[in-house]
């Protein structure tokens, strides 16, 4: 590793919290991909206790920081528990592990933007295409997996690019919860260096990177999706 980069030894640290920061962004985005799609289907469903719950979902979690919810996930909610058993005589502790605390927060924060991105994808189906497919007798099932699941994913592409490009700068937030990501160690590494802007300007530098490949892994899924695709 160049001098400039070795930061005394701490240099290897980065990149360990570099492949952290990764890792926890991808399992986040995976879990809101799901949440998003399972709150697309609230919304545009005809039931008003789906539309309720799924509005509800995404209002409240856009409306709150996504520091406070890390905190109140992994702070508020065990002591919460042990509170409450404490108050019925019972005696438990709760020891939150800092990934999967980090990563289902950033995940169910992450869930309600997909949900309006799924929920725009799906409206620019062409609805002559269902209407089509209802005609010649497939079901509602049969037609989202048919005729809406592989189209809307050409329209969804372009929102969840700016979902990744949020949640993946967002995974900085978790340093908070100790969570060697790349925050964190950026952090460990400037205070026992004492050069806190070369450690903090390497990382920028690497989320940077990450950002760029992401754009270019993300043209080329584009352009996938659209293949056969008529211009107009």
């Amino acid at each position: 590793m160049p001098g400039f980069l070795d930061l005394q030894g701490y240099g290897t640290l980065l990149l360990d919290g570099a492949k952290l920061t990764v890792v926890v962004g991808l399992c986040s985005m995976g879990i809101s991909i799901l949440l998003g799609l399972l709150g697309a289907w609230g919304k545009l469903a005809r039931s008003t206790a789906a539309n309720f719950a799924a509005g509800t979902y995404t209002t409240v979690v856009r409306g709150v920081p996504e520091l406070v919810l890390i905190l109140l996930v992994y702070y508020g909610a065990p002591t919460l528990v042990q509170d409450i058993a404490a108050a019925a005589g019972a005696d438990v502790y709760i020891d939150l592990n800092p990934f999967i605390a980090g990563v289902c927060t950033i995940g169910f924060i992450y869930g309600a933007f997909s949900t309006e991105v799924f929920r725009g994808a799906f409206l620019a189906v062409d609805k002559g295409q269902v209407e089509a497919a209802r005609s010649v007798g497939m079901g509602r099932v049969q037609c989202f997996r048919r005729i809406l699941l592989p189209q809307m994913w050409r329209f969804a592409l372009p929102g969840l690019g700016n979902v990744w490009m949020v949640l993946i700068k967002a995974t900085a937030l978790i340093s908070i919860i100790q969570l060697p990501e790349l925050m964190r160690n950026s952090d460990i590494a400037a205070r026992a260096t004492h050069l806190p802007f070369t450690c903090y300007f390497l990382a920028s530098l690497i989320y940077l990177a990450i950002t760029i490949f992401s754009l270019i892994g993300q043209q080329q899924m584009e352009k996938w999706a659209n293949k056969g695709v008529r211009k107009a």
